[in-house]
C-alpha cells in the first residue's frame, strides 16, 4: 500500500513561525513534524509516499529529498494553486490509482497504529475509513459519529458549542480506495469532510470511522506546537528521539558540549552540537536545537528554540519559541507565549512580553520594550561601522561569509591594482577570518601584503608605508568572543566618516568588483618588519639620556603581540628591562577588566621589589599602555594621561595638546602651566588621531591607555608610548609619583542611561532647553558648564540605544549630583 502526506498547507496560525518556513518543516523534539510521520508511516510498511506540495515547496523537497536517508521512496505532486484537502490527493492519482492507499497530514503529531486501521479498512470493504480519535476540546476539529458497526452517520466541520454533540473527531488520517476519485473533480478546491464524504453518505457507499487509541496532537496553533514538544519530552508519545538519555528525561544529542557546572533539569532536549556553557540552567520542556550557543548564565524554561541559534549571557527565555538563525543578545528576555521569527536579533537588555509575535529578519532594540507584534517595522543596522571598526560575536555576526562581503566591498572603493596590508592578532578567530579577508581581497584586484600577527601600531605604520589601506582583525578588548574588523586609509589611520559611508554603500547594494583570471592580486608577506618598526621609532622619539641614567623598568607583554617587538628594541633602547609574560598565549587574545587588574597588581609587586624606576603594561594588541610607580602603585588611566601630559609638556613648553572633550579640565590647567594649549576633539578615535597629525600638535591621549605620539606616528601606539616615556623620565630625574603628586586630583563621575534610539533625538534637544542660558559646548554631545565651573557632558553612543553622561566638579560628591540632576533630564525624555 502507499500513502500519501499533504504538505502544502500554509499554517497561518502558527505564523511567523510559517512565514519562512513551510508547517511540516517546523520541528518537534528538533526534527520536522513531517519526518515524526515519515518514520510512523515507515514503521508500519508504508514505505512509497507520495508528498502533495504547495507553499514553499521547493524546501520541503530540498529537507526530504528522494527518501532515501529514511529508507523510503517519496515523489512529490505539485499544487500550482490551493486544491483542498481532497484535491490535492486527487492531483497525485496517477500515482495512486491502482490500489488502496493512506492519507495523512504531514503537520499533525501522532503514533496511532495504522496496521490496525488498515486492517480494520479492509475487513468492513469500505471504500474511506476515517481515522478517528477523543479530544476534550472538539471546537477547532471536525466531529464525526458512528453507529455500532463503525459506519459514519454525520459529520459536522468545526462546530460551535452548540452544536458540539461528540468528542469524536476527524484526524484527517483516511485509508481509501481509488474509486474515490471519482468523486473528486480535478484542478479545483475540493475537502472530503466538506464535499466528497457527504456525497458518499447520500448514495450509501461504505464509508467507515475507526477510533484510534493513543497519541493525536493536530499542530495549528502556537499553543499546540509547545504542547507537542512537551508530550514529546514527557514520553506521551511514541517517536524517536536522536542522542542519549544521559539522566532521566535530559536527552543530549551526538556532538553536543554541555558545561559540568550547567544545571539541567529535564525532561529536555539538547540538539546535536549546541554549546551549553556554565552557570546556564534549562529547566522542563526546553528544546535546544543544532548548533544552538548558550552563554553562562542564561535561564531556560520550557522554551522551544530552533537551530543555529545564539542566546546570550544572563538571557532569561520562558515558554517562547525562537526562531533558527536568530540572535539573543546579552541579559535579553523574552517571555510566555511570545515568537520569535527565524533570523531576527533581539538587543541587549531588551525584553519581549508574552503572546508578542516578532516576524523573521527584524531587529530589536537593545533596551526596547516589546508589548505589541513587529510585523513589518524592521529596523536593521543603520552603519556596520561602530566605535572600532566592524564588531561582533565571533560566528554569530562576524562569519566568514560577512568578512569575504566586507573585504570585497573595501576593495571595490579602491584602485584596481591597489595594495591592502593585512594583518591579525593571536587568536584563532582572527587567523580565521583574516585568510577569508585575504581571498576578497585578491579576487577583487587587490594585491595583499599580509603582515600575518603583528601588534596593531605594526600595522598601521606598515600599511602607511605604500599601501592604499589596511585591515586588522582583532578579538575586542575585553570581550573574547567577539573580534573587530578594523580598516585603515593610506595613513594607517581608520577609515574617515566619508570613507566608511562609502564602504557602507557599496556594501548595502552588494555592488563588490570581481577581478578577470589575469587580474588576480598578488600576495606577499614582507620581511625585517619589527626591525623596521624599532629602527624607525628610535629614530624619530627622543630617547638621550637614557643609557646615561641607569633607569631598571619592568615591562609586562601580557601575553600578547607586544612581546614580539621587544625582543628588539629593548636591547637597542640600552635600558635595563625586565620582561613578563612575553610569549603568545592564543587562548587569551584579550583581557577583561579584572584580568587587566590582577596583572597590574602583580606587575606592581615586581616593580616594588625589584625597586625598578617604573613598570607598564602593555594590552594585548600593543596599542595601549598601563603604568605602575616606581613604589608599585596603580597609575590610574586618567592620571596617567596628566602624568604623560605634564612630561611632555614641561620639556616642550609650547605647542597644542589633544585630548577627547571627557577628559578632566584638570589637564588644561597642567598645559597652561607650563605654556601649552589643548585642542579638544570628540570621543572618535578617528578625530582625536586627525588632531594629534597637526603639525604642533605635541601630544594626545584618550585617558584610557591611548598615547600619540607625534613625532612618530598619529595614531595610538603603546611601544612608542613606552620609549618616549623612558626619555622623559630619564632627563626629569624625577619619580612618577613625584608627578602625579603634584598634580592636582581630579573629580570626574560617569553613568550609562539606556535610550530607545527612536527618542535620542529628543533626549538631546531636552538637554539642551534644559541647559537654558548656561555656557554650552558642541564639539560632540552637549556639554553644559555650570558658572562655578561645573560640567556636564551628554553623548549619545552612536552604536548602542544607550546615552552617555560625564560630570566633573570640585569633589565626588558635587560631580555625583550633578549626574542625578542631568540623568532626571535623560530619563524624562527617554519615557
Amino acid at each position: 500500500m502507499k500513502a500519501v502526506v499533504m504538505a502544502g498547507g500554509e499554517g497561518t496560525r502558527l505564523r511567523p513561525m510559517t512565514s519562512s518556513m513551510p508547517k511540516p518543516l517546523l520541528p518537534v523534539a528538533n526534527r520536522p513534524i513531517m519526518e515524526h510521520v515519515l518514520r510512523l508511516l515507515k514503521r508500519h510498511g508504508l514505505t512509497e509516499t507520495v508528498v502533495t506540495v504547495q507553499f514553499l515547496a521547493s524546501l520541503v523537497k530540498n529537507y526530504f529529498g528522494d527518501g532515501e536517508e529514511l529508507g523510503m521512496e517519496l515523489t512529490y505532486a505539485n499544487e500550482e494553486k490551493p486544491l483542498g484537502t481532497a484535491g490535492s490527493v486527487k492531483n497525485a492519482e496517477e500515482a495512486l490509482k491502482d490500489d488502496a492507499f493512506l492519507v495523512i497530514s504531514g503537520d499533525a503529531l501522532t503514533d496511532f497504529d495504522l496496521s490496525e486501521l488498515i486492517s480494520f479498512h479492509k475487513e468492513k470493504g469500505a471504500l474511506v475509513t476515517v481515522c478517528l480519535t477523543r479530544v476534550p476540546n472538539p471546537l477547532e476539529f471536525g466531529i464525526t459519529i458512528v453507529d455500532e458497526e463503525g459506519k459514519v452517520e454525520r459529520f459536522l466541520e468545526k462546530p460551535t458549542w452548540g452544536q458540539v454533540f461528540s468528542d469524536t473527531v476527524n484526524t484527517g488520517i483516511y485509508v481509501m480506495e481509488p474509486e474515490v476519485f471519482d468523486y473528486v473533480e480535478a484542478d479545483v478546491p475540493v475537502d472530503w469532510s466538506g464535499d466528497v464524504f457527504p456525497q458518499l453518505m447520500k448514495e450509501g457507499k461504505p464509508v467507515y470511522g475507526y477510533v484510534a487509541e493513543g497519541y493525536w496532537e493536530d499542530v495549528g496553533t502556537h499553543e499546540s506546537y509547545v504542547k507537542a514538544q512537551a508530550d514529546v519530552l514527557e514520553g506521551k508519545v511514541d517517536v524517536e528521539l536522536d542522542g542519549f538519555e544521559i539522566s532521566p528525561g535530559v536527552w543530549v544529542a551526538e556532538g553536543a558540549e554541555v558545561h559540568p557546572d550547567a544545571v539541567l533539569r529535564g525532561p529536555l532536549y539538547v540538539g546535536d552540537y549546541a554549546k551549553i556553557e556554565a552557570d546556564v540552567e534549562i529547566r522542563e520542556h526546553t528544546v535546544v536545537g543544532s548548533n544552538v550557543v548558550v552563554k553562562s548564565g542564561a535561564f531556560l524554561h520550557k522554551a522551544v528554540v530552533h537551530d543555529n541559534v545564539y542566546i546570550g549571557q544572563h538571557s532569561n527565555l520562558r515558554g517562547c519559541v525562537v526562531g533558527k538563525n536568530t540572535d539573543i543578545m546579552r541579559a535579553a528576555r523574552i517571555e510566555d507565549g511570545a515568537v520569535i521569527g527565524d533570523e531576527c536579533l533581539v538587543g541587549e537588555e531588551s525584553i519581549v512580553q508574552g503572546n508578542v509575535r516578532v516576524y523573521p529578519f527584524k531587529t530589536i532594540e537593545a533596551g526596547a520594550f516589546v508589548n505589541t507584534s513587529v510585523i513589518w517595522e524592521s529596523r536593521g543596522q543603520a552603519h556596520l561601522f561602530g566605535a572600532r571598526g566592524v564588531s561582533g560575536i565571533l560566528n554569530v555576526e562576524i562569519t566568514p561569509e560577512l568578512a569575504v562581503r566586507l573585504a570585497g566591498a573595501y576593495a571595490t572603493t579602491l584602485k584596481k591594482g591597489s595594495t591592502v596590508t593585512t594583518a591579525r592578532d593571536h587568536s584563532r578567530g582572527a587567523r580565521a577570518l583574516k585568510r577569508a579577508v585575504i581571498s576578497a581581497l585578491q579576487a577583487s584586484a587587490i594585491d595583499v601584503r599580509d603582515l600575518e600577527n603583528v601588534p596593531l601600531p605594526v600595522a598601521r605604520q606598515q600599511t602607511a608605508r605604500g599601501s592604499a589601506g589596511g585591515i586588522m582583525i582583532r578579538t575586542t578588548t575585553g570581550v573574547p568572543d567577539s573580534v573587530d574588523i578594523m580598516f585603515f586609509d593610506g595613513n594607517g589611520a581608520d577609515l574617515s566618516q566619508g570613507s566608511q559611508r562609502k564602504l557602507d554603500r557599496v556594501y548595502a547594494r552588494q555592488e563588490y568588483r570581481r577581478a578577470f583570471p589575469g587580474e588576480i592580486g598578488d600576495l606577499h608577506f614582507p620581511s625585517s618588519v619589527f626591525d623596521s618598526y624599532t629602527g624607525s621609532l628610535l629614530r624619530n622619539v627622543d630617547t638621550s639620556g637614557v643609557a646615561e641614567s641607569g633607569l631598571k623598568v619592568v615591562v609586562d607583554a601580557s601575553n600578547g603581540s607586544a612581546g614580539l617587538v621587544l625582543p628588539s628594541l629593548l636591547g637597542k633602547l640600552g635600558v635595563d628591562a625586565l620582561t613578563i609574560n612575553p610569549g603568545l598565549d592564543e587562548s587569551r587574545p584579550t583581557e577583561t577588566a579584572d584580568a587587566r587588574r590582577a596583572g597590574l597588581v602583580r606587575l606592581g609587586e615586581i616593580v616594588a621589589s625589584a625597586r625598578a624606576a617604573f613598570g607598564v603594561r602593555f594590552d594585548p594588541v600593543g596599542e595601549r599602555l598601563s603604568l605602575v610607580d616606581e613604589k608599585g602603585r596603580i597609575v590610574e588611566d586618567d592620571r596617567a594621561l596628566l602624568v604623560m601630559l605634564d612630561l611632555v609638556a614641561a620639556e616642550r613648553r609650547s605647542g597644542r595638546v589633544a585630548l577627547p572633550v571627557t577628559t578632566t579640565r584638570i589637564a588644561e590647567q597642567v598645559a597652561a602651566y607650563h605654556g601649552t594649549q589643548v585642542d579638544w576633539t570628540t570621543t572618535s578615535p578617528d578625530d582625536l588621531t586627525r588632531v594629534g597629525r597637526g603639525d604642533s600638535t605635541i601630544f594626545g591621549g584618550d585617558g584610557r591607555g591611548g598615547f600619540i605620539v607625534p613625532e612618530f606616528s598619529g595614531v595610538f601606539d603603546g611601544t612608542a608610548a613606552f620609549v618616549r616615556l623612558i626619555g622623559l623620565v630619564a632627563r626629569t630625574q624625577l619619580t612618577l609619583s613625584q608627578i602625579d603628586a603634584r598634580i592636582p586630583r581630579a573629580h570626574v563621575q560617569k553613568r550609562d542611561l539606556a535610550t530607545p534610539w527612536a527618542v535620542k533625538g529628543l533626549v538631546m534637544r531636552r538637554v539642551v532647553e534644559a541647559a537654558g542660558d548656561r555656557s554650552v559646548d558642541t564639539t560632540d554631545g552637549v556639554r553644559v558648564v555650570e558658572a562655578d565651573g561645573r560640567w556636564v557632558l551628554v553623548l549619545p553612543d552612536p552604536a548602542e540605544a544607550v546615552t552617555h553622561l560625564w560630570a566633573e566638579g570640585p569633589d565626588d560628591a558635587s560631580a555625583q549630583a550633578l549626574l542625578d540632576e542631568w540623568s532626571t533630564v535623560v530619563d524624562s525624555a527617554g519615557r
